[in-house]
């Protein structure tokens, strides 16, 4: 088969044995991205423009001011906060007093609209739209690959599932992607590996909770220590726990 920048990390990927894929190469996008806005692209008018209007989520904050590159997320902020405030002086001089009382509000009813627009000004973020657009690229790669590739198809029926929001969005970019006749057929395929590995961790952590009870005190744990863990990145995508960490950094 032919091999494009996506395909090589999709391969990587499965070859972990991870229990979703997708949450692997989020993780390594994310590190990616993040150095990559504190290393260079901070400077670059393009991304400058970006980054000003857009801003960063929560998480991503968090993650560059955790870099040594203080400076750079000084600058950055400063720019994107002047933008903020320009948009937030449009927004609060359309303010009007509200005239109805506080039960009819409750009931419903049109509001001035601030408060939405002030959330929907700080809903975005530039490594979340990276790192959306990279996953859409890598789970398009891996519907491509499951027809064009005999041992990516072997790969994937030994592999672990996804976790629920890479599910979604697996199957959404084949059915997009796909034949009709291979959508189908790929469809059945991940609905057999999802609910297989899905009762296994829901297994795994069943007999977690039961090693709690004296009855099972000197039973092995088998692969069960983790089970807490993986239940809930196999539900929410990689959030906590060992498969949720980022690679280890000297900042």
């Amino acid at each position: 088969m032919k091999y494009t920048l996506d395909t090589i990390p999709v391969l990587d990927a499965y070859k972990t044995g991870c229990e979703c894929p997708l949450c692997k190469l989020r993780i390594l996008c994310e590190d990616q991205y993040v150095d990559t806005m504190l290393a260079s692209a901070y400077m670059e008018p393009e991304w400058r423009i970006k980054t000003n209007e857009t801003g960063f989520c929560t998480r991503h904050f968090e993650l560059m001011y955790n870099r040594r590159n203080r400076l750079g997320l000084a600058l950055m902020t400063h720019t994107h906060m002047q933008q903020v405030i320009a948009s937030l002086e449009s927004i609060l001089d359309g303010v009007q007093p509200e005239k109805k009382g506080l039960l009819a509000s409750l009931r419903g009813g049109k509001a001035d609209g601030a408060p939405a627009q002030i959330r929907a000004r700080i809903d975005g973020c530039a490594i979340c739209e990276q790192i959306d657009a990279a996953l859409a690229r890598y789970a398009y790669t891996i519907a491509q690959l499951y027809f064009t590739n005999s041992e990516f198809k072997a790969q994937f029926a030994a592999s672990k599932g996804f976790c629920l929001p890479h599910l979604a969005l697996l199957l959404e970019l084949a059915e997009k992607t796909l034949s009709g006749a291979q959508a189908a057929e790929f469809r059945k395929a991940v609905a057999q590996l999802e609910l297989q590995n899905l009762k296994r961790v829901e297994g795994e952590l069943e007999f977690f909770t039961l090693k709690f009870d004296y009855r099972y005190a000197d039973k092995p744990w088998g692969n069960s220590k983790d089970a807490p863990e993986r239940a809930i990145n196999k539900l929410m995508g990689a959030c906590v726990g060992e498969e949720a960490r980022l690679p280890p950094h000297n900042d």
